[in-house]
């Protein structure tokens, strides 16, 4: 499949290759099976971002949700002074923080990370918290429109609905990078998230379904991008077991299945804060439609949806099948992707070992002009002290 619609970064020959922190209790070696070894911990999160740069991944999805593990922000501040070369992908709940505080906790951060840092939008209710899916993402709306004058204008003036600040110095908020700030990646399936990822977003994060219905999620996408006159990026989150050959890889695939009860799957799923999304919708349609093995197309496997809420499929198949896949994605248009794999430390090994050395990763912020050769010139850096 050719190119499906207008993107950013066209003439990219590669794409930012990413792997998964499990922050919020989602490492298992046997899906649906707690195992103590494998919890969220400090000490097992950090080993797997530890891992994710040693093996070359270009980024790393850090979640947010209020299961039993990390906080996302305190977490990739503490991975900041322990890697030099991965980006951080970090989820902000918008609303979750006054959106001029949590404009300069992300200059700090991004400054801590001398521009390694990326964001990922996200609108779902808060703990404890039932809000009209309209009003959400009206607040998110107005979140990014406040950063975005933070990291871009010399004073911070809104006046929305839910927010309303005048005359705010933004000297405190000026984040590492230039050129309008951290990257904002977005993944969301209603209306009204389209709207908010065509309006502000940089780059568009999907959850695996067939390649046909992907190319019709790009192209949903792009419609709304172009009333606002912009192109996006676009990325692809998915499961990954990837073996020598396709025989092995199924067989782990069977493996890790093999122990999960589909009732307490179900409970595992309906704890998430995004389990009545429209996106999870998609998910299970596609575990609906997968053959008497899981599989909803040649090499997606939709059994990891059975113990997660979310992105609930996985590429399976050899080290050939899975490079030739990849392909596919990057000729429709897809320059991110976000990978993960049970148990996370080896799974990243395992990718690492068969498939990165065949593969050219970028990082978005350098494609993007975001991160400057030298320390810039803001209140932060190297900039005047006032």
């Amino acid at each position: 499949m050719d190119q499906v619609v207008p993107v950013t970064s066209a003439d990219l020959d590669g794409a930012e290759v990413s792997w998964f922190s499990a922050l919020c209790s989602d490492d298992y070696q046997f899906l649906g099976v707690p195992d103590g070894d494998l919890r969220s911990s400090w000490d097992h999160c950090r080993d797997i971002a530890l891992e994710a740069e040693k093996q070359g991944f270009r980024n790393i999805l850090c979640p947010s949700s209020y299961q039993v593990g990390q906080d996302t922000l305190s977490f990739v501040a503490g991975m900041a002074p322990l890697t030099d070369k991965m980006n951080f992908l970090a989820a902000i709940r918008c609303g979750e923080m006054q959106p001029i505080m949590l404009a300069r906790t992300i200059a700090t951060l991004d400054h801590m990370l001398k521009g390694r840092l990326t964001l990922n939008v996200i609108s779902s209710d808060f703990p404890g918290e039932v809000a009209p899916s309209e009003y959400r993402y009206k607040r998110s709306h107005e979140v990014v429109q406040i950063l975005r004058q933070a990291w871009t204008q010399d004073e911070i003036n809104h006046d929305g609905e839910i927010y309303q600040f005048k005359g705010v110095p933004t000297d405190p908020a000026k984040p590492y990078q230039q050129n309008g700030g951290p990257l904002l990646y977005f993944g969301g399936y209603s209306p009204a998230a389209l709207d908010l990822c065509a309006a502000h977003c940089d780059v568009y994060l999907m959850w695996p379904e067939t390649q046909d219905q992907l190319a019709q999620r790009m192209r949903d996408v792009n419609d709304r991008a172009e009333g606002y006159g912009r192109t996006l990026d676009y990325g692809l989150r998915v499961h990954m077991i990837v073996r020598d050959t396709e025989a092995e890889a199924k067989e782990y695939a069977d493996y890790i299945a093999s122990k999960l009860d589909d009732e307490y799957g179900k409970l595992i799923r309906d704890r998430a804060h995004d389990s009545i999304s429209l996106g999870v919708s998609h998910q299970a349609k596609a575990r609906e439609l997968a053959d008497k093995y899981g599989y909803v197309e040649p090499g997606l496997w939709t059994g990891v949806g059975r113990a997660r809420s979310g992105c609930g499929a996985a590429l399976v198949g050899s080290t050939d099948q899975v490079l030739s896949k990849l392909e596919d994605y990057r000729k429709m248009g897809i320059r991110a992707f976000v990978f993960s794999g049970y148990p996370h430390i080896e799974e990243a090994q395992h990718f690492g070992k068969r498939v990165m050395p065949d593969l050219n990763t970028v990082s978005l912020p350098h494609v993007y002009g975001r991160v400057p050769n030298d320390t810039p010139q803001t209140p932060l850096g190297a900039g005047d002290r006032r």
